[in-house]
């Protein structure tokens, strides 16, 4: 199993022992130790969402110390959160699980449709916290994308100097597509292809619809017989998007739905040779028990299939 952790760490040519150390401590850490695949939560939907409607399923949740600790007795690979959530916490649960600060958030209090995330923390409280990582969301398609791309570029060097590996939130939304198109087939192989070449270390992508929303793409994909029709076969082609399978793609969790629909989705990603789930409202918006015990068969299956 360490030969895999050791095969994916010679896919990052450029990093110095610092980002190598915190991506082995991230492939090392809960039940999925040692395989390569990751379950991570993440909890920034009280940022993003509001408070009730991310934690009144589950009002433990309201309290920033029992994602830390769901996340600690699930077993994930890590925990990924805002920075008011982590300052929280981070003194008391220091050393127990890998974090992974969220460096721009946005809030839903204003609509539009080009939306774009405000920087609200720093390399510098990510090592002051202890983090082993930077999260950083980019949309492609909206229309203020290349000034995202380009405050990634920024924040990416700075955290590679550090020593922290880089999470890249990348999902497709603006104007110039259309609501099915964010998850369309050829958007988010594009999007995981984009976060790539940002210099992303783990790169964190929607389940792909089988909807092709680019024409030109849509030529491309009919003319070469490119296999889109189950989940498994499109999180195959996301997966060689990403430089052939030499970066590390992980799923989001989507909104809630029941228990038998999570597991099947992520056996199909599994199947497809998904390298791991981010689930946070699938899990945390469920009873403690419930959520841990959903969180482990996640687990299970990234073992098993």
């Amino acid at each position: 199993m360490s030969d895999r952790v050791e095969e994916i760490l010679s896919w990052y040519q450029s990093d110095n022992p610092g980002v190598l150390r915190n991506l082995r401590i991230l492939m090392n850490t809960g039940t999925l130790a040692g395989t390569g695949k990751f379950v991570i939560l993440p909890v920034d939907q009280g940022f993003e969402h509001g408070p009730a409607r991310s934690f009144a399923k589950n009002p433990d949740g309201y309290d920033p110390l029992y994602h830390y600790q769901l996340a600690i007795d699930a077993g994930c690979n890590a925990y990924a959160a805002p920075l008011g959530f982590l300052e929280a916490g981070a003194r008391q649960f220091a050393g127990r699980i890998p974090t992974i600060l969220k460096l721009n958030n946005s809030d839903s209090l204003l609509g539009g449709e080009d939306p774009k995330p405000a920087v609200t923390g720093s390399v510098q409280d990510a090592l002051r916290l202890g983090c082993v990582g930077i999260g950083f969301t980019i949309y492609p398609a909206s229309a203020y994308r290349n000034d995202m791309y380009m405050e990634l570029r920024e924040l990416a060097e700075e955290a590679k100097e550090a020593g922290l590996a880089v999470v890249v939130w990348s999902y497709p939304r603006g104007a110039s597509i259309s609501k099915k198109g964010e998850t369309a087939m050829d958007v988010v192989a594009y999007a995981a292809q984009i976060a790539a070449q940002l210099g992303a270390h783990i790169i964190k992508v929607k389940p792909p619809t089988a909807h092709l929303e680019q024409d030109a793409a849509k030529k491309v994909y009919e003319s070469e017989g490119i296999k889109i029709d189950s989940l498994s076969d499109r999180i195959r082609h996301v997966i060689q998007s990403s430089f052939g399978g030499r970066r590390i793609v992980i799923f989001s969790g989507g909104e809630a739905k029941g228990h038998d629909a999570v597991i099947e989705e992520i056996t199909q990603i599994a199947k497809g040779g998904g390298f791991g789930s981010i689930i946070g409202r699938n899990s945390f918006q469920r009873p403690k028990a419930e959520g841990v015990k959903l969180l482990q068969e996640i687990m299970a299956v990234y073992k098993n299939v």
